[in-house]
């Protein structure tokens, strides 16, 4: 399927390409090494980060998008990327499945959370300098902050008030809305909480 004309902020314009694009597995991440095919990966929802840019602005960038796994995964199943490995071998939707279930504790869990936030159109990246699984930006990075943090958490979890507070005066601290999401894997659905923080 070809892509029709993209929208962007900037001047530029991306040449019609078709999908399903081609990424290579290194190790534990992906990267798109076709210029044209990364800007509109990046373009269209945010996904990756053009190699040794932290913080691109606009598709005005002339290097290599490195993916995550988890976005691989979620854009190999969308049928809008194809992986290989080094050697040329491809790499089916359930090998990659297995290389993320190696690489993210709780795969299964987190994916579904992933999944539904990218589904509704956020854009999704690692939580980690946070203390969280995932930070969750509205419009992408760039464009807006971050405004959520998002924690996952089985179906019947423990969690302390403790925690929850730890985790509040992080989120407030650096002006974002803490959010506990627990997904339900049979039902293939996901309920989020948030917490809203006030001076007593």
């Amino acid at each position: 399927m070809a892509t029709k004309g993209v929208e962007i902020n900037d001047s530029a314009s991306i040449d019609p390409v078709v999908y399903p694009l081609n990424g290579l597995l290194v190790r534990n991440r992906i990267i798109v090494w076709n210029i044209e095919c990364s800007r509109l990966l990046f373009v269209n929802g945010y996904f990756g980060k053009p190699l040794g840019i932290p913080k691109p602005k606009g598709i005005q960038f002339s290097q290599p998008l490195v993916l995550d796994l988890i976005e691989g995964y979620y854009l190999t199943l969308k049928s809008k990327l194809k992986l290989r490995t080094i050697d040329g071998r491809p790499m089916s939707t359930s090998n990659i499945k297995s290389l993320c279930k190696n690489q993210y504790d709780e795969f299964d869990t987190k994916y579904l959370v992933f999944q539904e936030l990218r589904d509704r159109g956020y854009v999704v990246s690692p939580g980690i300098k946070f203390g969280c699984d995932f930070a969750v930006y509205e419009r992408g990075p760039g464009i807006d902050h971050a405004p959520y943090l998002v924690q996952v958490y089985k179906p019947g979890f423990d969690i302390t008030a403790t925690a929850i507070v730890l985790a509040g005066r992080l989120a407030t601290t650096v002006k974002k809305q803490f959010i506990i999401a627990i997904p339900k894997t049979k039902e293939k659905k996901v309920e989020f909480i948030g917490f809203d923080w006030w001076r007593a």
